[in-house]
């Protein structure tokens, strides 16, 4: 009886997941879609280069790709890809390394002020990004940060940090004390606790932040749209600079070509390391 009531369980969480699922594809679908129509599938209102009610081109090209990685846009795209790769790297390890000895410190040692940091952290993460802008844009035009990696980099950090602190005082807290205080008692130091005995234990938590915040930075474009003017334009800003052949010609398909390409590195990331993710979501690094 257990096993019939298990299967229909099973079969109504499958018969849930099915729609959700293609609600959730349906839109990479439609975005991968544009990014093989020609400019004559995209204006075609007849339905004679396109299948499926106008959804899929019935002649599918890759000219939109081509475009975006030799052609003319090329020279706005590669840059810009490269540039949300190294900004989104850079704020991601800065704030994992950051965040794991503040959140280490928070979960572990009493010390005054302790909750009224967690409280600053989270007030940091609900400020709108919006009102930042104009007074850092000041700033970094008189210091010389504008349209630079580290005048990206460091607004980034306001946006991943926070993030980073609290999911990861979470982590440490359900880690048992006990286990660094035995490493001690066998002669290691706080460091060599910290580093042999915490650090491997925490890993599901710190490489679930790092991906969370990775993926904040990757899809900023506040900061990326205002704060530069092409020598540090990340994707999602150089997006909104493509150009038609004409200005009476909309670059959709090249958008959405190059939309395809910034997801690829997304799903990569998360197909591979899927598990740890949801590891470090779902459990602590010991369960009791």
């Amino acid at each position: 009886m257990e096993t019939n009531v298990s299967n229909k369980a099973k079969w109504g969480m499958f018969g849930f997941a099915i729609p959700v699922m293609i609600w959730t594809l349906l839109p990479l679908v439609w975005i991968f879609a544009l990014s093989l129509k020609s400019d004559a599938a995209l204006t075609d209102t007849t339905g004679k280069e396109n299948s499926f009610g106008n959804f899929f081109p019935t002649h599918p090209s890759w000219d939109n790709y081509e475009l975006i990685l030799k052609g003319g846009a090329s020279d706005l795209f590669m840059p810009a890809l490269w540039h949300s790769i190294v900004v989104s790297l850079l704020a991601t390890l800065i704030s994992v390394i950051l965040a794991t000895f503040c959140a280490y410190a928070i979960a572990r040692l009493d010390f005054p002020g302790k909750k009224m940091i967690l409280t600053m952290a989270l007030a940091v993460s609900f400020f709108p990004v919006i009102a930042m802008v104009t007074p850092l844009f000041n700033m970094w035009r008189q210091i010389g940060l504008f349209d630079t990696i580290p005048g990206l980099v460091i607004p980034y950090l306001a946006l991943t940090l926070p993030l980073a602190i609290w999911t990861l005082s979470a982590f440490f807290q359900q880690i048992p004390w006990e286990m660094e205080q035995a490493a001690q008692v066998d002669g290691a130091t706080s460091w060599q606790a910290f580093r042999k005995v915490i650090a491997p234990l925490a890993g599901p938590g710190v490489f679930t932040t790092a991906i969370i915040t990775f993926f904040t930075a990757w899809n900023d474009f506040v900061f990326a749209i205002s704060l530069t003017s092409g020598n540090a334009r990340t994707v999602p800003a150089a997006l909104s600079f493509f150009t038609g052949a004409s200005q009476f010609t909309q670059p959709t398909g090249a958008i959405a070509a190059a939309a395809v390409i910034v997801t690829i590195p997304v799903i990569i990331l998360v197909l591979i390391f899927q598990r740890r993710i949801v590891s470090g979501l779902t459990s602590g690094a010991v369960k009791g």
